[in-house]
């Protein structure tokens, strides 16, 4: 069902069994997939792919130039997934040519009021942003974060996979995954050990996990607390995926428990 009072670009892609609300606005380069419920007084413009079956609620602005001076009206494009609920005031904004690009949304994702992912952002599938939580530029959030109410994540931050990120934190720092982080400026308080268990994560797996972390984090020195990891503990997927993500980017300040 199209309102109509909408105002859809004739060259826009639309699949079938989309709704469209009163008031809303879809230009010229744009798809939507089947099923997407896009309710009242949305925008959506540019070159911006929307797959299937999200929810869009009103007041949301997807598509629109990034917040960059740099950006001076070049082609870029932002992609968003399926099954993802956008919820009002949010927005979400395409690459530049400097970031690549693209911005890029996976699936099941909640994005909660006023929430904001900006330029070059890559975002995995089932992460949730909570209220008036903004992304910076160039920000990496993996799969199955959580970034608490009024939290904001600097540009070409990284957040790692089931992280969470209590409410009110500046995160500056990278966040490996499966912790947790919290405070003024955020300080990695621990491994997210509920997040694990919800998600039928073995104890066995989890128990080598809390000994790397251990491991890891007895001081500042994290290069050559990495190198007195055991062999067994790599093998371990998930130390794995932490070792990894540290060592991937070597620039980036990693958050820690002695972060200030």
């Amino acid at each position: 069902m199209i309102h109509k009072t909408a105002i859809i670009d004739t060259n826009a892609k639309i699949s079938q069994n989309v709704t469209i609300g009163p008031y809303s606005v879809i230009g010229s380069n744009v798809e939507i997939g089947n099923g997407t419920v896009i309710q009242s007084h949305v925008n959506i413009t540019g070159n911006t792919k929307i797959g299937a079956n999200n929810k869009i609620y009103p007041f949301v602005s997807i598509g629109n130039d990034p917040q960059d001076l740099k950006f001076k009206g070049e082609e870029t494009s932002l992609e968003i997934g399926d099954n993802n609920k956008i919820r009002e005031y949010v927005t979400i904004n395409p690459g530049t040519e400097s970031g690549g690009g693209k911005t890029k949304v996976g699936n099941n994702c909640l994005f909660m009021v006023s929430s904001h992912i900006a330029h070059d952002c890559i975002v995995g599938d089932n992460v949730i942003l909570a209220n008036n939580v903004p992304l910076g530029g160039h920000a990496h959030v993996d799969d199955n974060a959580i970034i608490g109410g009024n939290s904001a994540v600097q540009q070409f931050t990284r957040v790692g996979k089931f992280a969470m990120i209590g409410g009110m934190c500046g995160v500056v720092r990278d966040v490996i995954p499966y912790s947790i982080a919290h405070g003024n400026r955020s300080i990695l308080q621990g491994l997210n050990l509920i997040g694990l268990r919800r998600n039928n994560i073995p104890n066995k797996e989890i128990l080598s996990l809390s000994e790397a972390y251990k491991i890891i984090f007895k001081n500042e020195n994290l290069t050559e607390n990495l190198s007195n990891l055991s062999n067994d503990l790599r093998k371990n997927e998930l130390v794995s995926e932490v070792v990894n993500f540290i060592e991937k980017d070597k620039k980036r300040p990693i958050c820690t428990p002695f972060s200030k």
